[in-house]
Parts: structure tokens; C-alpha cells; sequence
């Protein structure tokens, strides 16, 4: 009797059991490991941190929030005004990390990191330049006295030792030459958000004083005395909102008759125009010199270092980093997600200069703010 094809089909059957034995094993195993794996970025202790106004929703984007998860180094986020962010550094509730907007306020974090014996490292995954959030008519006028000049179309570059001149000297639009499309009384102003409260008209106190001085402030004499003389550019602006948001609302949303000119992050207008909010009539002026203004991630321990490496080098973070309107140093990137907006920007800023050192800085600061309290 042959034998033979019943050992064939013998061995067969238990080639098929041994395979889908091999596979359920598998399958079981990848099926813990996932379990397992889930479970790890479950109990993953979330990094508690102090961030801006301006990096807040990045944070809180979902699609950033599942990164984060996925590499075991969830956030949970409070927004600290940044120049308020140094006093939390030594305290019990001290955060992981700071998101500090300009490198004067994270600076100060550094330093109160140091006074308590702290270690603290720095890195800038993006940044944004400040710029004037204005009109075409406006630009025109500008451009007709000399205080500013085209750059491309749609975007200008900003002279801000004569336009700084032209607010001291309490110019009005309607005395401008040319000024027969915005022929009001308002004075020439550029509408900034509350100096003893926010990083960007502290950055716009840097470059009017750099702009009368010649350069960057950097003594003390000077600092006090061009504070005392700009403190009036502040003040003759009545009231100003707390932070940078607030400024830029008011730009979209009453237009031309109240704000001119305001004082922004140029990521603010870029975001703005992803979610399809700009008006044609709307046009970014570049100071000439500008500054850029970097987003400091401030690290006080290892796993926030990890999250410091992990926003620099992962390429999903950065292209959700650059619809919030950062740059994030891949150019090609951010001109087609300007493009993309529809807004006409300086691609390559090159005239641009630091703010003085935060020493200075906030002398020039308090000196500006006791003025606005008299």
C-alpha cells in the first residue's frame, strides 16, 4: 500500500498549522507590543511648561499634541506672559520648560536659572521677524515722503529713522504730501501693544532708539535719555492691549481708520492669511532695520531637551510650525507656504539688528512705563 501521499498530506496540513501558529504568535506579540507601547505613551508624565502667547496654539494643535505623545514627551502648557516667565525658575511649581518670545526674556530666565543654581540650555526652532501690519494707501503715502520704498510688490521697506522723526514731530497724515487717500488728522503713529506688559513694543522701543541713536543702544546714557524722549510715542497712543493678539485684532477687524500701522510679528499676518482673512488693500512694511524675533526654548531638565531636539529636527512639527506663520530656517519651505497665503513678503531679511542687552533693555523699559503712569 502506498503510504506516501497520506505523509504528504499529513506534513502539509502541519506546515499549515505550524505557519498560522507562527503567525498567531506573531500577531499576539505585535498585539502586546502595541499594548504595551500605547500604555508607555499613556503613562508618559507630561512635560509642564511656560510659553508665549505666540507659540500657545502651537502647542495645542492636535496634530502636535499626538506627535508629542507618539515620542513620549506630552506637554501640558500655560501661557506666561514671557517677561514674567524668570520668577517661576527655583519655585515648586518651576515648569520643564520656557517658550520665552525674544531673547531678551529668555535671557532673564537663563540668568534666574543661573542665580539659583540651575542648569539651563537654549534653542530656537523658529522665529518670525516684526514688521508693520499696514495698507496700500497708506505705503503710498510713506513712499511720497520718503519714509519708506517699495520693495516688491506689496511689500515695502521701512525707513525707521525718518519715520521715527516724523512721529516726535507730531506730523498728521492729512500734512503729508500725497496724503489725499488717508487726508485725516489721526498723527502718524504705529499702534504697538502695552510696553510694561509685552515683548513686541519692547522690540519696537529697540528700533526707535536704534534709529535715533545710529545703532543698537549701548550705554546707559543714551538708554535713558532716548527712553525719556520715546516714552511720548507710547503715550500718545491712548490705550494699548496687553498683548501682541490684541493689536493685530483690532488691525483686522476695524481696518485703516484706527490702525494704520500696527506694530506685529510678521507670522501673525502669514497665519492669517492660511485661514484666508487678509483684504487686497493689505500690505507688510519691513523696518529697515528690523529685528527677529526668536521663539527661545528654554530647557531645565533632560526630557525637555529631548523636546527641544525633537521640534528642530522633526520635519511634521515644522511645516505645522510654519502654518502658525514661523520661519523655521527652510526658505523654499516658507515662501511657498507664503505663497500659499496669498501674502507678499521680504523672503530674505537681511537688515536686521539684536535688541540692546536686557539690562538695558528693561531700564529703558521702566523708564518708558513711569512715564505712561504719570
Amino acid at each position: 500500500m502506498n503510504t506516501a501521499p497520506r505523509v504528504a498530506g499529513t506534513l502539509a496540513v502541519l506546515a499549515l498549522f505550524g505557519a498560522a501558529l507562527f503567525f498567531a504568535l506573531r500577531s499576539e506579540e505585535e498585539t502586546r507590543a502595541i499594548a504595551q507601547e500605547q500604555a508607555a505613551i499613556a503613562q508618559a508624565e507630561p512635560l509642564r511648561a511656560a510659553v508665549s502667547v505666540d507659540v500657545e496654539p502651537f502647542f495645542k494643535d492636535e496634530r502636535v499634541q499626538r506627535i508629542l505623545a507618539q515620542h513620549k514627551l506630552p506637554v501640558q502648557v500655560s501661557r506666561v506672559g514671557s517677561r514674567d516667565m524668570a520668577a517661576k525658575v527655583g519655585g515648586a511649581d518651576q515648569p520643564a520648560f520656557f517658550m520665552a518670545s525674544g531673547v531678551v526674556a529668555a535671557n532673564m530666565v537663563v540668568d534666574a536659572a543661573r542665580k539659583a543654581g540651575k542648569a539651563a540650555t537654549q534653542s530656537t526652532p523658529f522665529h518670525t521677524p516684526l514688521v508693520v501690519a499696514s495698507w496700500e494707501p497708506v505705503a503710498k503715502i510713506l513712499v511720497a515722503n520718503g519714509m519708506a520704498r517699495g520693495l516688491s510688490p506689496k511689500v515695502y521697506g521701512l525707513d525707521m529713522e525718518k519715520l521715527t522723526q516724523a512721529m516726535l514731530a507730531k506730523q498728521r497724515w492729512r500734512d503729508l504730501k500725497g496724503s489725499g487717500e488717508y487726508a485725516v488728522s489721526r498723527s502718524v503713529l504705529v499702534s504697538t501693544t502695552d510696553i510694561r506688559r509685552s515683548n513686541s513694543a519692547a522690540m519696537y522701543l529697540a528700533l526707535t532708539s536704534a534709529a535715533l541713536n545710529g545703532d543698537v543702544v549701548a550705554d546707559r546714557a543714551s538708554a535713558q535719555q532716548l527712553a525719556t524722549k520715546l516714552a511720548e510715542l507710547f503715550k500718545r497712543q491712548g490705550y494699548q492691549e496687553n498683548y501682541v493678539n490684541g493689536a493685530f485684532d483690532d488691525y483686522l477687524a476695524i481696518g485703516m481708520g484706527k490702525t494704520p500701522m500696527a506694530f506685529v510679528y510678521e507670522a501673525q499676518m502669514l497665519a492669517q492669511g492660511l485661514r484666508g482673512g487678509l483684504r487686497p488693500e493689505m500690505v507688510l512694511l519691513y523696518p529697515q532695520p528690523t529685528i527677529v524675533n526668536k521663539q527661545v526654548f528654554v530647557a531645565m531638565d533632560e526630557r525637555a531637551k529631548q523636546l527641544a531636539e525633537l521640534l528642530a529636527a522633526n520635519k511634521e512639527l515644522q511645516a505645522i510650525a510654519l502654518e502658525f506663520g514661523f520661519r523655521t530656517g527652510d526658505a523654499a519651505a516658507f515662501a511657498a507656504t507664503a505663497a500659499k497665503a496669498g501674502l507678499a513678503v521680504e523672503a530674505n531679511v537681511t537688515q536686521v539688528i539684536d535688541p540692546p542687552g536686557f539690562d538695558l533693555m528693561f531700564e529703558m523699559i521702566d523708564i518708558v512705563s513711569r512715564e505712561m503712569n504719570q
